[in-house]
């Protein structure tokens, strides 16, 4: 019983574990697909970031690439128009160097500055006697450089941002100056707006060495580049490509497309600001995390109110399987005791001053009943009987008490007997075999008893007794105590009327509606 009962504890503690379980499971699953979604969304977002970044790095380096070699032309055109001396400057070489930078882009200043540092030509109208001979871009090229571009530097004359391309001028092999084009920062306006970026996005020249040449927005000041990652890594294992990076110069997260400009000493660099990238990104999260977390949090109640429920079922289950378990024990205790009572009532009749035969009559019928409770409670099946193991006991018992020489052959289909039909069906079989023990083989003599019980499938039951000892005429037979006793029996039974055949030994076969079921369902 005990066993019982812990197995049924614990199919129920598996039963509510499972269904926790899959909640769960369905909660997680429900949290997990978002996850991925926003990570997804996220992942398109940097995807997008990068493709346009990349692009964008493309249009720059077009860019410088042009800027560069319309510089390289121009100074060309310069060196050409300087004639043999560049000290000698005539209306003519003017209108010529004018003429070679007037169709380059943007705020344009050109120089011709001798080798000892005087300003020999200019078209800068705020020019100012300033030696510049400490500038890189006079030095390198005095030092043997053929072409040279600056650093981001600050104009001495008006404060604005320019970088500078110089070329150096020999005649007869050395060294007489150097031929100078700067250009305002701001020629590279119009490139940042056709790429329709905002005030948080940048584009770049950087020369590669590190050193910033030019940069819109404006960046606060000239800046070295050369330990961040696009020259540490990047670079260093590509020409092109983007990275996601902290700027140097104003500490804004951007998206970085870079490119080597060919033929040149630039890279051309494209800054695509984070937060504007991701804004649709965030955006859309906020709406989908607006319609989630509800639902998450509705799913969560749910979940909490539905654990609840369970566990409130598996202790109400638990209850009712421990009230049906002490009902059981009740059931089995009283079936107990009723066998008990019975053998205690042949115990009385046993000691009273009874005919023998009187008294194996009442023994064999008070054995028919004790052997059907005691199947009920020994079987733990307080409602059904096994026919084929029922049957058997009664007759069992019936041929030991008669200690008769009769052999029983059983043909009983596996069929369970409601509790209502056991006992007139145990009492019925009970009479009839105890009548062929005293009559059929009176004389001690062997024979052969047969006892039947068949599913006719048409929920009826067939019961036949017989034997073949020398029969009798049922015409003329008397019916004593045992036969009304059968008869009373089958009305129970709701039978019809048995069939009596005497001839080759007696027979009895009767057919009832049967409540019984086979034994395996």
């Amino acid at each position: 019983m005990e066993k019982a009962k812990a197995r049924g504890q614990n199919k129920g503690s598996v039963t509510l574990r499972a269904a926790i379980a899959v909640i769960v499971f369905m909660f997680a699953l429900f949290l997990i697909v978002l996850a991925v979604s926003i990570l997804r969304a996220r992942s398109d977002a940097e995807l997008a970031a990068q493709s346009r970044a990349f692009a964008a790095s493309q249009v720059v380096a077009t860019n410088a690439r042009w800027i560069v070699e319309l510089s390289r032309q121009a100074l060309g055109r310069i060196d050409s128009a300087l004639g043999a001396d560049i000290s000698f400057s005539s209306p003519a070489t003017g209108g010529n160097i004018e003429a070679a930078v007037g169709s380059l882009p943007g705020n344009v200043k050109s120089y011709v500055v001798a080798a000892d540092g005087r300003t020999v030509f200019t078209t800068d109208e705020k020019w100012q006697n300033i030696d510049i001979r400490d500038r890189e871009y006079f030095r390198t090229v005095a030092d043997g450089a053929a072409f040279h571009v600056s650093p981001l530097l600050v104009s001495r004359l008006d404060g604005a941002q320019i970088f500078v391309f110089s070329r150096r001028l020999e005649r007869g092999g050395s060294f007489v100056g150097a031929a100078i084009i700067s250009f305002d920062v701001s020629l590279l306006i119009p490139i940042w707006e056709s790429l329709g970026l905002d005030e948080l996005s940048t584009i770049s020249f950087v020369r590669e060495d590190g050193q910033l040449v030019a940069r819109y927005p404006y960046a606060a000041a000239p800046l070295d580049l050369s330990k961040e990652p696009l020259f540490t890594r990047h670079l260093a294992t590509a020409d092109s490509g983007t990275y996601t990076a902290v700027s140097a110069a104003d500490g804004a997260e951007r998206t970085v497309g870079f490119r080597r400009v060919e033929n040149t000493p630039l890279v051309a660099i494209a800054g695509i600001n984070t937060r504007t990238t991701y804004l649709p990104f965030w955006r859309n999260t906020i709406i989908t995390l607006l319609l989630a977390v509800p639902t998450a949090l509705a799913l969560a109640a749910a979940i909490i109110w539905i654990v609840r429920l369970l566990r409130k079922d598996e202790l109400r289950r638990a209850q009712l399987e421990e009230a049906l378990e002490h009902n059981r024990m009740l059931v089995r205790d009283t079936h107990h005791r009723v066998k008990n009572n019975l053998q205690a009532i042949m115990s009385l009749v046993r000691l009273h001053p009874v005919p023998e035969d009187i008294k194996a009559d009442l023994q064999g019928r008070v054995t028919a009943m004790t052997e059907v409770h005691e199947h009920l409670y020994r079987l733990d099946r307080f409602t059904e009987i096994d026919a084929s193991t029922l049957l058997p006991a009664i007759v069992n018992r019936l041929t030991e008490a008669f200690a008769s020489n009769v052999t029983v052959e059983y043909d009983i289909d596996p069929l369970v007997l409601d509790r209502d039909q056991a006992t007139p069906l145990a009492l019925v079989v009970n009479e009839v075999v105890t009548n062929a023990l005293k009559y059929a083989f009176a004389d001690g003599r062997a024979g052969t008893i047969q006892v039947s019980l068949k599913d006719e499938g048409d929920g009826t039951m067939r019961l036949v007794v017989g034997d073949d000892g020398p029969g009798f005429d049922p015409q003329t037979a008397k019916p004593g105590l045992g036969t009304r006793l059968v008869k009373a029996m089958l009305r129970q039974l709701h039978a019809d009327e048995p069939e009596f055949t005497g001839n080759g030994g007696a027979k009895v076969s009767v057919r009832f509606h049967a409540t019984a079921k086979p034994a395996h369902a």
